[in-house]
């Protein structure tokens, strides 16, 4: 079938597959509603994953339409049920068990090391063999993210005492599902939104992209958040510190035994010695992949429910459309950067960080629903997601769309919703600066 990137402009135009009346045109694809003529005519210029991104895609893909099935079966489709939690079951005991063996290997290297070095003091090369396993232990050990390292990237940082009002809306919507709150938030131009945790004691701390944010309705808005927090209040096995931190010293082991360029024997020879280890490591790391997967998609079917019962189910279905043009979203801020660095645009351009978030949110309003449906459609066909841990988009929107609609729990009136803005108004001017420097 022959598909083409010529856009319609002006009135109606026939299908040449069908005959029957073309949908889009002017600023996007022209597409038949009928036969789905020109539906996907974008070519994707990336590199081809590897095997086992393959497969681990494929399996994504998978559990995420055999969830979907389950959960609709069980009536949680508009996400009217609370309290549900992710059936951990055998996977998730013999993930847990395999987090333990990974900190047990650190453990072990530490504890090996201290005996070495005080038990072989003076006894030839025990002790540098101690000294050895000790540095490795520090090397490999699991690593908590720091709040002091993002905020010498000079991204903006809130605490309560900088935005009252926003932090009382996260309190709110954290208590609403069952949580607690963060303790900072950090305010970045990305087009996502997440909540980790920094700290040996764990604290939470929500990152929060205005390319996302900023294109959101007030609702739309506590239901990201909701969505966040639901990821606690189920208790997603990748966001518990346990496995969390096995992934990330698992992580850590892969960097430090990767082959670096072999100038000379010596390299040779160490990336030679390392090969093995090497492959456990990533062999290990898949398994744990493998294991937490198909709970971790559960668990974002579970927080879209969340999301559903703070916000509303339009609210959360609207977000999941936010989410298929967020490519869009993102080309848009490039284009800002580029028009500024080319001083396109005439007395607009004299300060090009004046009004970025406004554009950028009046570009994301003026997405028709009839571009909403062919990204919906081109997302069943692609097996789109936000990424391999998460289920595919368009089967989160289905379920939220196709459930038993769900009053909001929390509204997020004009007002409120202008205080929130203002406090924001700082990290809002930041970071337009920084993004139309490029």
């Amino acid at each position: 079938m022959t598909v083409t990137t010529d856009v319609v402009q002006g009135a109606e135009r026939q299908c040449p597959e069908c005959g029957e009346p073309v949908t889009g045109g002017g600023r996007y694809i022209a597409w038949c509603a009928a036969c789905e003529w020109n539906i996907d005519p974008e070519v994707r210029e990336e590199r081809p994953p590897g095997r086992i991104e393959r497969i681990r895609r494929r399996l994504a893909q998978r559990h995420g339409e055999q969830l979907f099935t389950e959960l609709t079966t069980e009536g949680t489709g508009g996400g009217t049920a609370a309290g549900q939690r992710p059936r951990r079951g055998a996977a998730g005991a013999l993930a847990t068990a395999l987090a333990l063996v990974v900190h047990g290997v650190t453990f072990a290297l530490l504890a090996g090391g201290l005996v070495l070095l005080v038990a072989g003091w003076g006894k030839g090369v025990l002790p540098v063999l101690g000294a050895l396993l000790l540095g490795l232990a520090v090397v490999l050990r699991p690593r908590f993210a720091s709040l002091a390292k993002v905020e010498k990237q000079d991204l903006p940082v809130l605490r309560r005492a900088d935005a009252p009002r926003l932090f009382a809306l996260l309190d709110e919507v954290a208590e609403g599902v069952g949580t607690t709150g963060v303790r900072a938030v950090v305010i970045d131009a990305d087009t996502n939104a997440s909540v980790s945790t920094y700290g040996i004691r764990q604290h939470r701390v929500l990152h929060l992209g205005l390319g996302l944010w900023e294109t959101l309705s007030p609702q739309e808005r506590v239901a990201l958040l909701g969505h966040e927090f639901g990821h606690y209040a189920h208790g997603d096995t990748r966001h518990s510190l346990l496995v969390g931190n096995a992934f990330r010293s698992l992580s850590t082991w892969r960097y430090t035994l990767a082959p670096e360029p072999a100038d000379s024997l010596l390299g040779h020879f160490v990336n030679l010695a390392t090969a093995l280890p090497r492959l456990l490591v990533d062999g290990v790391l898949v398994l744990l992949d493998q294991l937490t997967l198909r709970g971790s998609q559960r668990s974002e079917y579970l927080a879209d429910t969340t999301a559903a019962r703070a916000a509303g189910t339009e609210a959360a279905a609207g977000l999941m459309n936010r989410l298929l043009v967020s490519d869009g979203v993102t080309g848009e801020l490039r284009r800002e950067a580029v028009a500024a660095r080319t001083r396109i645009g005439g007395a607009r351009r004299e300060d090009p960080a004046e009004g970025l978030w406004e554009r950028l949110a009046a570009h994301a309003a003026s997405v028709p629903e009839h571009e909403y449906e062919r990204l919906r459609r081109v997302a069943e066909r692609r097996g789109h997601s936000v990424d391999s841990t998460h289920p595919p988009t368009h089967l989160r929107h289905r379920r939220l769309a196709g459930g038993e609609p769900c009053e909001a729990a929390i509204v997020l009136d004009p007002a409120r919703a202008a205080e929130v803005h203002a406090e924001l108004a700082g990290a809002r001017r930041t970071l337009a600066r920084e993004v139309v420097r490029g």
